[in-house]
C-alpha cells in the first residue's frame, strides 16, 4: 500500500551564519520545534535544487524538488506562469515574466513597485495593452505578470530582484528579441508616468510603477505528467503563478486557499488545513510558502525568523493529524546579506523513513544527516520508495 506524503517547501528559508545572531542562520536561530520534531525523529541530507549552470531562481530549484531536470525540461519561468493564468502560447510565442518595478534615476528602486495590489496592477497594464498592440499582456497577482511575444526568438534578461539598488544599464534585455522589449519598457514607462494608479500611491507614499521588466521568457516545456513520472496523483498549494503552472503542466490538481497571498502575510494554517484535506484523495501535496524568500529579498532578518517560525508553527498540525511521511525544506537559500537566491545546497528533513542522529533543522546540521547530499530530482523517488 502506497503511503501518502506531505512536502512543506519555505521558498528561500535556507541562509548564513549572521554576525548579529551569534552566527547562526535564521533557520538556527527561530524557534522551530516542530521541524526540529521531523529532523530528530527523521532523516536529514542536502539537496542540490540548482543544477551547475543554471540560475538559482525558483523555477529552476521546484522543477528540481518535484523531480524535473531543469536540464530537461526548463525553458524559462513566463511559460511556466502562462501556463498557471491559461494562456494558451502559439508554437513561436515567447512567454516573459513581467514585473512590475521602481526605477528612479536608472536605478532598479523596488523589484515589486512595492509589492503593488493585483487590482492596481491590472489597471496599468490594461493602459498600457492600449499603447502596445504588437504584444499580449496579461495582469497577474500584485507585481506578478506577463507578456507573450508574438514570433519570438528569445532574449536574456536579469531577474529585477538580483538588482534591487544597481543601475540598469547594463541588465537591460539582450538577444533576438532585446529591441521590441525595451521599446515595450520605454512605453510602459511614459503610459505610466502620470497614471492615476500611480499618482495615488505617491500621495500615500508608496512606490509607483515606474516600468515593466520583462525576464525569463521560454516557449511551454514537455514534460511527462505527475502521475506518469510516479504513478500517483499530486497537488499544489501555493499563492505564486509559478508554481500553478509547473503543477499544471505536471497535470497536478491546483488546490487554492482563501487567504494565501504570496507574501508575508499568507494563510500559513489553511494552507496545512486544505493539504491534509487533499490528501483524503490524493496521493502527494505540495505546500509552497513564499513568504521567507519575500523577507530575504526585503533583507528584513526580523521578517524572515518570523515567517519561519509561522510555518514551523503550523507545522504541529501536520504533525498531530496526519501519520504519512512529512518532509520539509527550501527550494534555495536566500540570504539576508545578498537579497537574492544562491545555488547552495539546502536542508532536508524527511520523517517516516527512518532515522538518523541530527538533532534540530538546520543548514549545519542537514551536513550531518544521513541521506549525504543528493540532486533535486532524486528527492521525491526516495520519498515514495516503500
Amino acid at each position: 500500500m502506497k503511503r501518502k506524503c506531505l512536502l512543506i517547501l519555505g521558498d528561500g528559508m535556507a541562509d548564513e551564519p549572521i554576525e548579529a545572531l551569534g552566527k547562526m542562520s535564521p533557520l538556527e536561530y527561530a524557534s522551530t520545534p516542530n521541524m526540529d520534531t521531523i529532523a530528530r525523529n527523521g532523516r536529514m541530507g542536502l539537496l542540490e535544487t540548482v543544477p551547475p549552470g543554471f540560475e538559482p531562481g525558483s523555477d529552476v530549484a521546484n522543477l528540481s524538488v518535484l523531480g524535473y531536470d531543469p536540464a530537461l525540461y526548463y525553458t524559462g519561468r513566463g511559460p511556466l506562469e502562462a501556463a498557471s493564468m491559461g494562456v494558451d502560447l502559439a508554437e513561436d510565442d515567447i512567454a516573459y515574466r513581467c514585473n512590475l518595478v521602481t526605477i528612479r534615476d536608472g536605478v532598479m528602486e523596488d523589484f515589486s513597485a512595492g509589492h503593488i495590489s493585483s487590482e492596481e496592477g491590472m489597471e496599468l497594464f490594461s493602459s498600457l495593452q492600449e499603447a502596445l498592440t504588437d504584444v499580449s499582456l496579461y495582469p497577474g497577482i500584485s507585481y506578478r505578470n506577463l507578456l507573450v511575444l508574438h514570433h519570438g526568438k528569445g532574449s536574456s534578461s536579469t531577474p529585477p530582484h538580483d538588482i534591487v539598488g544597481q543601475p540598469i544599464r547594463s541588465y537591460l534585455p539582450k538577444g533576438a528579441d532585446a529591441d521590441i522589449l525595451c521599446h515595450c519598457m520605454e512605453v510602459s514607462a511614459e503610459v505610466f508616468a502620470d497614471h492615476p494608479v500611480n499618482l495615488k500611491r505617491i500621495e500615500k507614499g508608496q512606490f509607483p510603477a515606474t516600468s515593466i521588466w520583462p525576464w525569463s521568457g521560454g516557449q511551454t516545456p514537455k514534460i511527462p505528467s505527475f502521475e506518469e513520472q510516479y504513478g500517483r496523483s499530486g497537488g499544489m498549494i501555493s499563492a505564486v503563478d509559478l508554481l500553478f503552472g509547473i503543477a499544471r503542466i505536471a497535470g497536478m490538481e491546483v488546490i487554492k486557499v482563501p487567504g494565501a497571498t504570496g507574501y508575508l502575510d499568507t494563510n500559513y494554517e489553511g494552507k496545512i488545513r486544505y493539504a491534509l484535506d487533499a490528501l483524503k484523495w490524493l496521493d502527494f501535496v505540495y505546500v509552497h510558502v513564499e513568504a521567507p524568500d519575500e523577507a530575504g529579498h526585503l533583507g528584513s532578518l526580523e521578517e524572515k525568523v518570523r515567517a519561519i517560525e509561522r510555518l514551523d508553527e503550523v507545522l504541529g498540525i501536520a504533525l498531530a493529524e496526519f501519520d504519512g511521511i512529512i518532509a520539509v525544506l527550501p527550494d534555495h537559500p536566500t540570504p539576508l546579506r545578498i537579497k537574492t537566491h544562491t545555488s547552495d545546497p539546502v536542508p532536508f528533513a524527511v520523517l517516516g523513513k527512518g532515522h538518523d542522529d541530527c538533532g534540530s533543522y538546520s543548514e549545519r546540521e542537514a551536513e550531518k544527516g544521513s541521506y549525504g547530499l543528493i540532486r533535486g530530482p532524486e528527492l521525491l523517488p526516495l520519498l515514495f520508495t516503500e
